[in-house]
């Protein structure tokens, strides 16, 4: 059901309930509930959220892939007025992909949100990189275990690794911002993210804004810590992970 809906997405509420039965009783199939079973319950049980929040979600995802890559054919598109006049005019008019867009952005209050470019990392899967994850500490739990410990741990990881230039990344979030650092030796940098973004993507970005700067760097060995395990979560089996 989201394949395509980006496209589909702009069909008439009546025609788009017809899904939502679908939806449902594949809902109950899974999480094996009764028929009589509300279905904002289902929602909650399988973590699913109803189909128009779907469509809605995709629609503003596909809408900020397109800000962020310059090389998209609808990168610089601008509609028409006469279109927007026609919509105006006729409300039965099926709105277009960027005035749907427009409405969830202005219901989310996201109309001021700068995107940023996407960045090209040439890192290809096929070639190795040299990159690995490593964890000095995964043997000890925080709770039992003494700071001075892992800071000697540190220390000895950092002699071992002496050869290898330190980046240290971090993000950080709090109600009414969302930032991270990338602190190398002679430098520090700092960004500050959308509210709305997690603490998850405030990580991931920070480790993505060091490899960055690495790749316009002069070749040399390099190592990256970071406190996020979700990074080295995501890491694609065929792609080497981060050094941490």
């Amino acid at each position: 059901m989201d394949y395509g809906c980006v496209i589909y997405g702009s069909a008439r509420q009546s025609v788009l309930k017809i899904l939502d039965p679908i939806h449902h009783s594949a809902l109950r199939l899974c999480s094996g509930a009764f028929r009589t079973s509300p279905v904002e319950s289902l929602y909650v049980e399988c973590c699913e959220p109803p189909l128009d929040h779907r469509r809605k979600m995709l629609t503003l995802h596909f809408y900020y892939e397109i800000l962020s890559l310059p090389e998209h054919p609808f990168f610089k598109y601008k509609q028409s007025q006469f279109i927007l006049r026609l919509q105006k005019a006729r409300p039965c008019v099926i709105p277009s992909f960027f005035t749907r867009a427009s409405e969830f952005l202005n219901n989310l209050d996201l109309e001021n949100l700068q995107v940023v470019p996407l960045l090209k990392y040439h890192l290809t899967p096929w070639n190795s990189h040299g990159l690995k994850f490593l964890n000095p500490f995964k043997t000890f739990e925080k709770a039992n275990t003494a700071p001075i410990v892992y800071q000697q741990l540190f220390a000895d990881h950092r002699a071992l690794y002496h050869n290898f230039i330190p980046v240290f990344t971090d993000g950080s979030k709090c109600s009414s911002s969302t930032s991270f650092v990338c602190v190398f030796i002679n430098s520090t940098l700092s960004f500050q993210l959308h509210s709305s973004c997690s603490i998850f993507t405030a990580e991931i970005t920070a480790i993505l804004q060091a490899l960055y700067q690495i790749s316009n760097s002069p070749s040399d060995n390099y190592i990256i810590y970071s406190d996020s395990f979700s990074a080295h979560d995501i890491t694609p089996p065929f792609q080497p992970p981060i050094d941490i």
